[in-house]
This record gives C-alpha cells, sequence and structure tokens, in this order.
C-alpha cells in the first residue's frame, strides 16, 4: 500500500512545481527586473493613450460646435432655424455665414468648456420633452433669450465683435438712420446687443406687443 506522500505523487499544498508560469507572469517578471523599461513603458503607453483621449474629446467637440449638430433636434430645427435662415447671418452677398457657435459658443478652451458644461441641461429639457410644439417653445421664448442677451451684454458682446470690428466699419457708406443710430449707440457706451436684438431670431412676442 503506498502512501499519498510517496515519490511522484503532487503534494498536498496544491502547487504545482513542474508547471512553467503564464505569459504574463513572465513578462511581469520580465519588467520588475528592469524598473526603467517598466517606467518607460507606462509613459508610452499612457502618453499614447492620453493623446488618443484628448484627440478623441476635441473631435467631440468639434462636432457639436457644427451647424448640423444644432439643429439636429427638432425644437431647433422646427423653430430657431427657420428663423434664422432668412437672415442675413445665414445667406448674404459675401458668402460669410456666421453659425450657432460663432455666437453662443466662446472661442477660448476653459470658456468653451464651461459653456458645454453648462448646456447640459438643454439636452435634459429635450428628452423631457418641454418643448414639444411651436407654442410650448414661444411660452419660454423670452425668458431664453433674456438669458443669451444678458450674457453677452457681460462680456461686451464679444461674440459679436469675433466679426464685427468698429475701426474696421466704413460708418459713413451706411445709411444716415443707420449712422444716427450708430452714433448714439457709441456715445451712450452700449453693446451690439443692446440695439441689434433680433438680428439673427425672431424677437420674443412680448418684446414685439411693446413696440406696437
Amino acid at each position: 500500500m503506498t502512501s499519498s506522500n510517496d515519490a511522484g505523487s503532487p503534494p498536498d499544498d496544491g502547487s504545482r512545481p513542474d508547471r512553467p508560469p503564464g505569459r504574463f507572469k513572465r513578462l511581469g517578471r520580465w519588467f520588475w527586473a528592469r524598473p526603467l523599461y517598466m517606467i518607460a513603458t507606462i509613459l508610452v503607453v499612457g502618453g499614447a493613450a492620453g493623446v488618443a483621449a484628448w484627440g478623441g474629446f476635441t473631435i467631440v467637440i468639434a462636432k457639436s460646435n457644427t451647424l448640423e449638430f444644432c439643429v439636429s433636434c427638432h425644437e431647433m430645427r422646427e423653430n430657431i432655424f427657420v428663423e434664422y435662415k432668412q437672415t442675413i447671418h445665414y445667406s448674404n452677398r459675401t458668402g460669410v455665414r456666421a453659425i450657432c457657435a460663432d455666437c453662443h459658443v466662446p472661442k477660448a478652451w476653459i470658456p468653451k468648456i464651461i459653456r458645454k458644461i453648462a448646456s447640459s441641461h438643454e439636452l435634459f429639457h429635450h428628452l423631457a420633452g418641454d418643448f414639444e410644439t411651436r407654442e410650448e417653445f414661444d411660452s419660454v421664448r423670452l425668458e431664453l433669450a433674456e438669458k443669451v442677451w444678458d450674457t453677452m451684454v457681460a462680456s461686451d458682446s464679444k461674440p459679436c465683435r469675433n466679426c464685427h470690428s468698429r475701426p474696421a466699419m466704413a460708418i459713413h457708406l451706411q445709411s444716415q438712420r443707420a449712422q444716427e443710430k450708430m452714433q448714439g449707440g457709441l456715445e451712450a457706451g452700449k453693446t451690439c446687443i443692446e440695439c441689434h436684438k433680433g438680428i439673427a431670431h425672431k424677437l420674443p412676442a412680448e418684446l414685439l406687443d411693446d413696440d406696437d
């Protein structure tokens, strides 16, 4: 009768001394014995992953700034976009088009990211179906417009001045009425949006009623 500890029997501790270490284990031992190689590999792999992630993030940001993305939801496509296509910002004799991001997204990187984060609530309203009809959209148009106007006033109409430069304006080529309005606004220290509300979108009904 043979014992379980006879020669040739596996040890009781469950280990398998005759089995060679796996490929990943051998690779790990190789790197562990060469710390410089290990550090270099981590830096290279980490750097490549960082570049890939940053590139993907940049592509997403750029895509979200396109006109096609902005009007991809029906709230914009059936309301704002319809009005915008009738303005000089969409079609004009010089062929220069200002799209949504030109007016509503800052150019500088950090303010741009802050704006993207802040606009996430718009996605919530879209998913919640808060503005399914024109009537629902018009009911909050004044509130939405005033938020945009306040932001533009606070930045001294920076989005406007990204394209329109006061020193480059040939005011003498404007109509007499436009010249008087422009000069009066400049003397009063007004910023662009204070006089040019409704230049790219229809004014809220409340303001049109006030004008009447």
